[in-house]
């Protein structure tokens, strides 16, 4: 037997100790600690005193964990690393709605990255339920994995699976109504810059390989909204959603003598970093360039520009996945829910400066 003596290390406290210094039994000490259950007021003052006494925090929580059954915590499976997905505001909105429902079941949210062996980390996580935000097909091999385990699912904004609750927005429809604003006043000459499109967040222009080849469910589905206007639009692939990001993309799109007339971003960041690249340039915004972005962040720093872009309720989006996750923890079947975005014009956006040069996209 292992005693303090022989290590030299006092032995840690436990539930029977604390019962007997109180002088209960264990069932009523652990009783006493849950709040639940006929034991007296005394009886549970003794029980904490003794606990005190003995700095005992109270029973292991992975204990009660295995006699219920379930963990107490929710997954969230964010492909991004995790330094990059807190750059973006929207994740962390997401975060914000999902962590309020859920709040009420008393669980924890445990964030998982899909990188390197993540994969197999991702497939074995102690979880009761898990979101996926944002995921791309590659993570197929653990959505099965999850599934075979029974845990129920949901995904915001990923490639239909079967078998999870999805959580969606109008990325192709919110992305065609850009385009069809910007084609009414007249653009012709329009670009994108996009978010990225595959694991490695390659940066550079926009290829038919690179659009046909992406894992990037989000930003193809924009693509896609864009292409419905403008078929034969360019752009710039993004490594992130980053203004710095922009600011580099709208440098490589404005650069050339047949620059665009107007870019759209598919984040709120990266079209702030166009304007940027814009200024830079000694181009106006929006006479002679017109930007358009997605998100509907509160921006500061960027008078007297008001962006014109699509607002999507990112905290709504993950409020409806953390319903889901109660409804199908309690054996329910919800419906999957499509969330609306809505244009905020703004005052980046103008007619094209000359309309008779405006011939063809590119």
């Amino acid at each position: 037997m292992i005693d303090e003596a022989s290590t030299g290390r006092p032995l840690r406290p436990n539930l029977a100790a604390v019962a007997a210094l109180a002088g209960v039994s264990p069932s009523t000490a652990s009783l006493a600690f849950s709040g639940s259950g006929p034991v007296s007021a005394a009886a549970r003052a003794r029980v904490l005193a003794a606990a005190e006494r003995l700095d005992y925090a109270g029973p292991d929580p992975r204990a009660r964990s295995l006699r219920r059954g379930r963990s107490g915590i929710v997954g969230v499976v964010i492909e991004d690393r995790l330094r990059d997905a807190f750059r973006d505001p929207m994740n962390i909105a997401m975060l914000d709605g999902l962590a309020d429902e859920t709040g009420s079941l008393g669980t924890g949210l445990l964030l998982l990255t899909e990188n390197g062996s993540g994969a197999e980390n991702i497939a074995g996580a102690p979880v009761d339920a898990a979101v996926l935000i944002g995921c791309s097909t590659r993570l197929d091999a653990s959505v099965a994995a999850f599934r075979q385990r029974g845990i129920p699912l949901v995904a915001i904004e990923a490639p239909h699976l079967e078998g999870v609750l999805a959580i969606d927005l109008d990325n192709r429809e919110a992305s065609r109504a850009i385009a069809a604003h910007l084609a009414g006043l007249g653009h012709r000459r329009v670009a994108m810059v996009t978010l990225p499109l595959d694991p490695d967040h390659t940066s550079g222009v926009l290829t038919e390989k690179s659009e046909r080849e992406s894992t990037g469910f989000t930003a193809s589905e924009r693509i896609r909204g864009v292409r419905e206007v403008f078929p034969a639009a360019g752009g710039w692939v993004a490594a992130g959603s980053q203004i710095e990001e922009g600011t580099a993309a709208g440098l490589a799109l404005l650069s050339g003598e047949r620059r665009p007339t107007a870019i759209i971003a598919q984040s709120d960041l990266l079209a702030v970093g166009v304007i940027r690249a814009a200024e830079r340039l000694g181009l106006r915004v929006p006479e002679d360039l017109s930007i358009v972005g997605f998100d509907g962040l509160r921006l500061d720093g960027i008078a007297p520009h008001d962006l014109a872009t699509m607002v999507q309720p990112a905290v709504e989006k993950g409020r409806a996945a953390g319903r889901g996750i109660i409804g199908l923890l309690a054996g329910e079947t919800p419906e999957p829910v499509i969330f609306t975005s809505t244009f905020h014009p703004g005052n980046t956006t103008a007619r094209p400066a000359t309309p008779a040069e405006e011939t063809t996209e590119g």
